[in-house]
Formats: C-alpha cells, sequence, structure tokens
C-alpha cells in the first residue's frame, strides 16, 4: 500500500482536504493516506516547511509527499515534484520544499510539472492540490514513472535556512521558528549549535539557568532539548508563548557566562 501523505494550510472546516482524499482514492483505491497538519498558518511558507522538515524522516524512503501551502496559486510559479533519497515530494515552487531539496543535495532530482494529461480537467486557478498534486500522486502511487510527469529542472526557489549565530562575548544567538499547541517556542538552535558546559539561555528579557531534562522539571520557565533536537523554552504546565508574549522570529541566546546575557533571572 502506498503512502501518500498531506500538509496543508487548509484547516479543517472546509471541503479542501476531503477533496484532494477522493481525487487520490478515486485513482488508487489502496493508496494509505496520512495527514501531517492541516492547521499551518495560512500562507505560512516557512512554517510548513519546518513541519515537514520534523515529519518525513519517519516515513518509509518511498512513501509520496504533498505540501500545499500556496500563495502563489494560479501565477507563474511552477508546481514541482522532487525525487529524493527520502521520498517524493510535491508541491508549489514557493520554497516550502526547502528543507528537503537542502538535504537530497546531490542526490536531488527535480520535475516541473508540465504533463496535463495526469491532471484533472479542467484545473482550477485556486486549486491545484486537488487538481494537480493530488492526482500526480495517485498515478505516482501505481508506479507511473516519475519522467512522464515533465521535465527536469536545475534548481528550486529555497527559502533561506534558518541557523543561529555567533554574537559578542561568545553568546549564540537564535530565533524561534516555531510555536506549538502547547506554547513551547522552538528555536533553531540545535543541540549540536550548544557550547559545553552550564548553560543560560535569555528569552524575551528573562534568563533561564541551564537546561532542564524534562517538562516537569525547572522552574516555572524552563529551557529543553526538545523532540526535534532543537532548543526550546517551555512553561511547566503553561504556554511559554503567552508567558512571554513571544512570537517566530523572536531572539533566543544561549551562552555559558550569565553576565554575557541581559536579562533578569529567573
Amino acid at each position: 500500500m502506498a503512502i501518500i501523505t498531506l500538509t496543508t494550510d487548509f484547516g479543517t472546516d472546509d471541503p479542501y482536504v476531503a477533496a484532494m482524499k477522493g481525487v487520490i482514492l478515486s485513482i488508487n483505491p489502496d493508496a494509505n493516506i496520512v495527514d501531517i497538519c492541516h492547521t499551518i498558518k495560512p500562507q505560512s511558507i516557512a512554517q510548513a516547511a519546518y513541519i515537514l522538515s520534523t515529519t518525513y524522516h519517519y516515513f518509509p524512503k518511498d512513501a509520496i509527499h504533498i505540501v500545499v501551502v500556496d500563495p502563489g496559486v494560479g501565477t507563474e510559479r511552477q508546481a514541482v515534484l522532487l525525487i529524493t533519497p527520502h521520498g517524493f515530494f510535491l508541491g508549489p515552487d514557493n520554497g516550502v520544499l526547502s528543507d528537503v531539496a537542502e538535504e537530497a543535495l546531490p542526490e536531488l532530482e527535480t520535475i516541473a510539472l508540465t504533463n496535463p494529461r495526469f491532471w484533472l480537467s479542467p484545473v482550477s486557478n485556486t486549486f491545484h492540490g486537488r487538481d494537480i498534486f493530488a492526482p500526480v500522486a495517485a498515478h505516482l502511487s501505481l508506479g507511473a514513472p516519475p519522467r512522464e510527469f515533465g521535465d527536469l529542472i536545475p534548481t528550486i526557489a529555497t527559502l533561506p535556512i534558518p541557523g543561529p549565530n555567533m554574537g559578542e562575548d561568545g553568546v549564540l544567538i537564535g530565533r524561534v521558528i516555531h510555536i506549538d499547541r502547547f506554547g513551547n517556542l522552538i528555536t533553531d538552535i540545535k543541540q549540536a549549535d550548544l557550547p559545553r558546559g552550564r548553560l543560560f539561555v535569555e528569552a524575551c528579557g528573562h534568563i533561564i539557568d541551564d537546561l532542564s531534562s524534562s517538562y516537569e522539571e525547572g522552574e516555572e520557565l524552563l529551557a529543553i532539548i526538545g523532540s526535534s533536537e532543537r532548543l526550546e523554552v517551555s512553561v511547566q504546565n503553561g504556554s511559554a508563548a503567552r508567558f512571554l508574549r513571544a512570537k517566530v522570529g523572536d531572539e533566543v541566546k544561549v551562552g555559558v557566562n550569565k553576565s554575557s546575557l541581559k536579562g533578569g533571572l529567573v
């Protein structure tokens, strides 16, 4: 059974996700469709890229992943298929597949979806998820050769891959790249980026003394390495985003010397 995953900003209150699933199942009734996330913030390409980057490694390497966060639908932007060692990826060429493409190099192949034989007809200018990506994924799951969907292209649009930088006094400066439904602030600082020794973490003017090993350990506000192996700022049994009035893009700093940070200790 072929696995086809869906990641969109469509939500669950409208018929859009169901329409995509209906198209897939009409072409391949045996497809196994997995919902990754449909609550991406509307038009948030960067959030979709992050969500996908933390999940696709856990699927079989022949899985087919559809990502539809597509503010440019109906324009000249291309629809693409990425062939990688970690599976097949379908989405608009707007940067949403940046992380996937970066990791797949140099084994990445990219195909522009130009063959209408595999699309629904007519194609809506506002719903390529249903009319292009879903039917292409279904045909791919039945064994259609990827080269039949279109032409090889050399590059795709990419977003800057987030990562921390080193500031003054050896302070590591990262940023919040995602806030999950619990209010945890997930940063672009990976465990491998952290200096050795006892650490101090500054977020929104508050300094946290060292890392915790669980959400129940430490004081009310704590720092922890989460399941994505990134530094998170959390609140025991609460929302760090609400407590700190934090948002995506806010700086988070890490240092081995408390005096190099500016906030107040908590």
